[in-house]
């Protein structure tokens, strides 16, 4: 199966196109919103094959706190997102996350990624990458794109894994 995981942001997203079960990660980066459009669009065209089988968004949800413009720029991403799958997508929460890669909701970035490096590095569990000569399973990727990763095996082990 061949996942499509997006941690959405105000400007910019980070993305993860991911083969499961295997766990090989096919493409991933950050990029500017309008252009996970656009690869959303070349995935998933709407007169042939699809290249992924599932889409997958990382969604808002409320913490008990005030939010800020950026939070509310975000969830418009995400409808923008969807619509132009139709609504055919699923969602992921944080909370889900934390506790399917982490099993605790104090769980921060670093333990997640931690968690990643952790169930699918090969050899490099300090930072799951490697060297440009001996790359490990993340080589290369940064930022978001961690987060992207962390929507779709989530989604993968919550959904289709059993």
């Amino acid at each position: 199966m061949r996942i499509l995981a997006i941690d959405p942001g105000n400007i910019e997203s980070g993305y993860a196109v991911i083969e499961m079960p295997d766990f090989s990660l096919i493409d991933f980066g950050k990029v500017k919103n309008r252009e996970i459009i656009e690869l959303i669009c070349e995935l998933v065209p709407f007169d042939g094959d699809s290249y992924v089988d599932e889409i997958v968004i990382e969604m808002v949800e409320s913490q008990g706190m005030a939010v800020g413009k950026d939070v509310f720029e975000t969830c418009v991403w995400i409808g923008r997102f969807t619509q132009v799958m139709e609504g055919n997508v699923a969602y992921v929460y944080r909370k889900e996350e934390k506790i399917a890669l982490c099993g605790s909701l104090k769980a921060k970035d670093s333990n997640i990624r931690q968690a990643l490096i952790d169930r699918y590095a090969k050899f490099d569990f300090k930072t799951g990458k490697g060297t440009k000569k001996n790359q490990d399973t993340f080589y290369g990727v940064s930022k978001d794109a961690w987060q992207a990763i962390a929507v779709g095996v989530t989604y993968w082990e919550e959904q289709c894994k059993n």
